[in-house]
Formats: structure tokens, sequence, C-alpha cells
């Protein structure tokens, strides 16, 4: 018996025949968002399926050129592999990695002329075509060859023709080798301060502007950058190099310099620009020699993390608006002699010479570190507070070889601190000297929270906290945590204690708190105690 089709089932396999093409049944508002979640290669190959998805395409605000899609996952396999080799002998291992890092190489080798070609490719399209783009973002990824026309064109293009305000160039070398990327003498494009037609009024619209492993180029033409973020620059560049960034760029607003090195000279790296915009300045694993900071009226954020860079600060007057700080030092190193114990050699350091030309910080963190304790007080004839406005202090990883109680120093001179965090971190050094204090008069009436992390207990540790509790008249909190650290939460300049839990006893906690409250005498109602639950 013949079956009889029903205009119902006729209905369901014209849905579901295979010829339908459901993508092209969407707006083209729905299939750019597709297009945005792709990567550049991608999206540009689906130019190849029809003339609108061709049209789409070029709508694209936002390009994104990676080498890192280019390479295989055999590639990602034999980096971890190089990256944590563990054979034993140094022969074998040396042996090995000369087998492996020619595969590594050519790998590399291989993706830069795919995407070289992709890039070759989009350029060439858009001559052909004479279309005239307008994408805001680029962001580019890739390894140092010795042909970086593509590169070079790719990026001048965007910014002459397509008006980018937000430029990422990531160069990369080529594993184990040493190399940057450079531009053409006339720098990141060709005029960019020529009017052009077209949506985009003026190429001098980059707003944002990242480079890694680049040579630095000029910038003075470009007025309207206002952040700029510089990393992985080799020691070849000058210091004049980085003097002209803090000057050139008037708009400038936000600087970051990341593991920056600089040309050996004499000379001071001097910041000198009284008419300059700069509101935050970053210093990160940068080795930049001494810096004279001279005059940046707008700087509002200072961070130097990791730097081997000595910031010294030349008139308060010239940084009116400083109001959170930073610091990351260590200081100190053993040399071991042979048939002799290690050696320490070091040298210590006042602590205003950090901090005594900033009075106007009301945030600041300090990571202090050392396999000896360095920090020193001022000379005594300094009475005068050097933080006077400081609200917020973090001193994070102090070693627990040092006498904890140097943070002694800071509550002296500022008068109107409110919170005070100290972590204490673990390290396998013997203990050193201890501080020898002098009786004081001190007191502080602002004070209302004050927390420890990594307190075990010890003599120095209860001494401290006992100083504190005893100066404080108004002290609201104390928070005493075995284990934990300070992590930075928003940007450079706030934080956050995380700590764990650790089950103290009722015997401990007794113990613990009579040790601290011995001597300490209270005309007000005394502080909280906290042990063991989470700080938030």
């Amino acid at each position: 018996m013949a079956r009889i089709r029903t205009g119902r089932s006729l209905r369901r396999r014209r849905r579901s025949s295979p010829s339908d093409d459901r993508m092209s049944a969407l707006p083209d508002d729905l299939l750019l968002l597709v297009l945005r979640r792709l990567d550049a290669r991608s999206a540009l190959g689906t130019a190849l399926l029809s003339t609108r998805w061709a049209r789409l395409h070029r709508e694209l605000p936002v390009l994104d050129f990676r080498v890192g899609s280019m390479l295989p996952p055999r590639y990602h396999r034999l980096v971890l592999l190089l990256d944590d080799m563990d054979i034993k002998g140094a022969y074998l291992r040396f042996k090995r990695r000369c087998e492996l890092m020619p595969k590594v190489r050519r790998y590399e080798r291989g993706a830069m002329r795919a995407l070289s070609r992709s890039i070759e490719s989009f350029l060439d399209d858009e001559v052909v075509r004479g279309v005239r783009r307008s994408v805001s973002r680029l962001r580019l990824e890739f390894f140092i060859n010795h042909n970086p026309g593509c590169m070079n064109r790719l990026i001048a293009k965007s910014i002459d023709d397509w008006g980018v305000s937000d430029l990422e160039a990531v160069a990369k070398p080529i594993y184990f080798e040493d190399s940057i990327h450079t531009f053409p003498s006339h720098g990141l494009c060709h005029d960019p301060r020529a009017e052009i037609e077209g949506p985009v009024t003026n190429t001098s619209c980059l707003r944002s502007l990242k480079l890694v492993g680049c040579a630095l180029p000029p910038l003075h033409e470009f007025s309207a950058l206002t952040m700029l973020v510089l990393q992985d620059i080799t020691g070849s560049t000058s210091k004049a190099a980085y003097e002209g960034v803090f000057t050139m760029c008037s708009q400038l607003q936000v600087l970051q310099l990341k593991s920056c090195d600089c040309r050996w000279e004499d000379r001071d790296l001097v910041v000198d620009a009284p008419s300059s915009h700069i509101r935050e300045l970053v210093f990160d694993k940068c080795t930049l020699g001494r810096v004279l900071m001279r005059a940046l009226p707008n700087l509002e954020s200072l961070a130097s993390r990791d730097t081997d860079a000595m910031l010294q600060f030349d008139q308060s007057t010239s940084f009116p608006s400083l109001r959170q700080c930073n610091h990351t030092t260590s200081v100190g190193l053993f040399r071991t002699r042979m048939g002799r114990p290690r050696e320490y050699i070091g040298h210590q350091r006042e602590l205003g010479s950090f901090l005594g030309r900033t009075p106007y910080i009301t945030n600041l963190i300090l990571r202090f570190t050392g396999p000896r304790r360095w920090v020193v007080p001022s000379p005594s004839g300094s009475s005068s507070p050097l933080l006077p406005k400081l609200r917020k202090l973090l001193a994070a990883d102090v070693p627990s070889s040092w006498d904890v109680s140097w943070p002694r120093l800071l509550l002296e001179m500022a008068p109107s601190l409110e919170t005070l965090h100290i972590h204490i971190a673990p390290c396998r050094e013997r203990a050193g000297c201890v501080i020898p204090w002098e009786p004081t008069k001190l007191r502080r009436r602002h004070l209302k929270e004050f927390v420890v992390v990594g307190f075990h207990g010890t003599k120095r540790q209860i001494s401290f906290v006992k100083f504190v509790m005893g100066v404080s008249t108004s002290l609201r909190r104390v928070a005493l945590f075995r284990n934990g650290r300070a992590e930075e939460d928003k940007g450079h300049w706030d934080w956050v204690m995380v700590t764990e839990q650790h089950s103290w006893t009722n015997r401990q906690k007794n113990a613990t708190q009579k040790k601290i409250m011995d001597g300490v005498s209270f005309s007000r109602r005394p502080a909280q105690f906290v042990f063991a639950d989470p700080f938030l």
C-alpha cells in the first residue's frame, strides 16, 4: 500500500533540507556578532562563502591577527617539554634540547609565513576592491623575523587610513633567540596628522598604544595618545628616549613600563614634565638605574614594582596630586667564597629616601624584602611627619627573619593612619638583629583597624602588636591570622587580605590575648580580637 504524504510531512522535510542556508537567513547584526567571536583568520575566511559574507567582514570594527592561531597542538607540546625538561645529566639535557629546538623554530617560522600571507592577501584585497575600512581596534601578535615589512605595512595602514584608536603590537622572538622588532625611520605610520576623507577625520585619533618587544618609535606626532604601555624594551634604548615619552605625548594620562631596560649611561633618567597630564605611572620589573622625579603635577598613582630604579623626589610641590603609591624593593644578596660561609653584602637605606617628598599620599603599599633588614629610620632631626595624610597602609611580604616591628617607623610618620595591614612571609634566613627602640609618647587617635597575616605568636610579633594597641586610642578591631597573603585588588593601589582557615584552640586564643594585653591599659572599650575567621 502506498504511503500518502501529507502537507505536514512535506513541510517538515522542507525545513530539514540540507541545502537550506539558515546562517544566511540571519540579519546582518547577528552575523557580525558571530564574526566578532572568531579570530581574524577565520573571520576573513568567511568571505569565500558568498558576496554577502565578503561585505560583512569589511564592517568589523576590531581586527585580531595572532600567530598563535597558526601553530599546531604539537608545537605547544614541544614548548612545554622544553620548559619542563628534567633529564639527569647536563649532557643528555643539552643533547635533547638540540634535538627539539630546531623543530620548535621550524613551527614558528612556518606560522609566520602563513600569517604574512594572510595579512598580505587581506591588504591586497582592500586595494583591489577599493573599499575604505573603519577599524577602532587592532591587535597584532607575531614572531620577529628578518622581513618585518608586512607587519609594519599593516600597522601603518591601520593608523593612516582606518583611524585605529586602540593599537596593540606584540612581537615575540623566535624561541631562544634575542631579537627585537624595528619600525621604519618614519615611525609607526607615514603621516599621523594627515587629513583624510571618509568617516575618520584625522589619523591622530590614536588613543591607546601597547608595544611589546618593539624598538621605541618616535611618538611626538601622536598628540591624542592617552594610554601607553611599553613592554620588553631592550637595553639599547637610551634614557633620553624614555624622557621624551613624558614630554612629547602632551595628552598622555597612563604610562606603564614593564620589563624595560635602558642603555648604561652615567646620567640619570630625569622625569621633568611640568605640562604633562600623566595621572598613572607604573615601573614594573624595569632596569633603569636612578630615576629622578622632578615634576609631574597631575600624577595621582605611582607604582614601582621589582624595579632596579632608585626613585628620588626632587620637590614635593611638583607632585601635589600624588595620592597612591606602591613600592616593591629588595636589597641585599649573598656571596659565596670558597671554603668560607656565605657572606651578606648590602646597604641600609633610610625610609625617608622613598617617601620624604610625597606628603600627600593617602594609600600606600610597601614590599621591602631581602635576606637582612635594610630599612633604617630617618635622622632624628626631621621631627615633622613625612606622611601627614596617609589613611591606609599595607606592609606586605615582610620576611619573618626581620624584626617585624620595623613598620613602627611608618606609624610614627603617619599621624592620620586609619588602617594598618601587615603580611609576614616565611623565610629560611636566621632572625636578624632587634631594633633598639626607645620609649615613646606616641599616640594615634585615628587608627581603627590593625591586621597581621602570618602571625605565629613570636616574642617580636607579640611585642609589636602590644605596642600598636598601646599607642592607638581608637582601635576597634585587631585581626591575627596564621596563614594568608596580600593580593592587589583594584590595579596596583588597593588590596585584599586572603586568609586561610586555621583552628585556634580556646587555650591558644586566651594565652595569646593575655600576652598581648599584659601591661596595656585602656581608658575605653577594648578592641575586638579576631583569630580564626576569614578577613573580608
